[in-house]
């Protein structure tokens, strides 16, 4: 009995033509990357892995950093959440950190907008606000530290200006300010550089037909130059979050902590906890820090999965 194509065709695959399914390989990966990468993983696990499993064994512990230990538990961890001192550290750093996100982003945003318009020599004000990148901290935190406590004062007396003459340093309520101005006159030229180069990967020929249409500089800014580098706004955020998180040399050398511990971050804390004998107590601290850190990347990434942040 013959058996014609047509009959042979059923209505779900009448019209196409179905393709044999092919297997598809799994690529070999040659064994020389791998030998080209253990030399990167065995440092990576010796600097970083290996001490930060060690550390978090020994927050279980009432260990001074050397000599004799006994295992106590969590212990650590619960004191932790009793001290004001850790508290504090904590308030102040993610207040921190939320202030200095949000100067930097408008205040790097808007030169950046300048500093991609028609103006003269911009080539030359870029690298001018570019300089504070490659300067060191300590060395940035000093040199404000001076200006803060010596010229800022005289500059207040010579114009009779009450609340200027004296230094913010000194001032419990004001010295995070201080911090906050020097973090962010050194992070804004690192932020300055990726919004620049989201607006510069902009076609020009948006903003031609949006002034044909009548569109102002002000809806131009809003309408369009804001949605389209909001991938880069993301980015930033997250890079500086991250990062003023981990303040330390600036707090250093500005205020080193003070006035008492009123600017002092959790980073300064550990620190100052593991050279002064609380090394299993300063442990649990940064464990708990670092758990908390990953929960906001793994929170970050989720809102920006699926995006096209460039």
């Amino acid at each position: 009995m013959a058996t014609t194509t047509a009959a042979l065709i059923t209505p779900k695959t009448r019209g196409r033509t179905a393709a044999p399914a092919v297997p598809r390989k799994r690529r070999k990966v040659e064994g020389v990357y791998y030998f080209f990468l253990l030399p990167s993983l065995i440092l990576f696990s010796l600097a970083i892995t290996l001490p930060a499993v060690v550390g978090i064994f020994f927050s279980f512990t009432n260990s001074i950093g050397f000599g004799d230990w006994e295992f106590i538990g969590l212990i650590n961890y619960i004191a932790l959440f009793s001290d004001p001192a850790i508290l504090q550290s904590y308030l102040f750093t993610f207040g921190f950190a939320t202030v200095t996100v949000l100067a930097v982003n408008v205040l790097a945003f808007l030169l950046a907008v300048g500093l991609t318009s028609r103006i003269r020599f911009k080539t030359a004000l870029r690298t001018i606000f570019v300089i504070p990148m490659v300067i060191s901290g300590i060395v940035i935190a000093f040199v404000f530290n001076f200006l803060f406590s010596n010229s800022v004062p005289a500059l207040g007396q010579a114009l009779g200006i009450g609340w200027l003459s004296e230094s913010i340093l000194a001032n419990p309520d004001l010295a995070w300010v201080a911090v906050v101005i020097v973090t962010a006159w050194q992070a804004i030229p690192g932020t300055l550089l990726i919004y620049i180069a989201g607006l510069l990967s902009i076609p020009g020929d948006v903003y031609e037909a949006a002034e044909l249409d009548g569109a102002g500089k002000r809806q131009q800014l809003l309408r369009i130059t804001l949605p389209l580098v909001a991938g880069y706004v993301v980015i930033n955020v997250i890079l500086g979050f991250k990062n003023f998180l981990n303040a330390y040399d600036i707090i250093v050398g500005l205020t080193n902590g003070g006035p008492g511990t009123s600017t002092r971050s959790i980073a300064m804390t550990i620190v100052t906890g593991f050279t002064g004998g609380d090394y299993a107590y300063q442990m649990a601290n940064a464990t708990i820090f670092f758990v908390i850190v990953v929960a906001i990347s793994l929170i970050q990434l989720r809102l920006t999965r699926g995006r096209n942040v460039f």
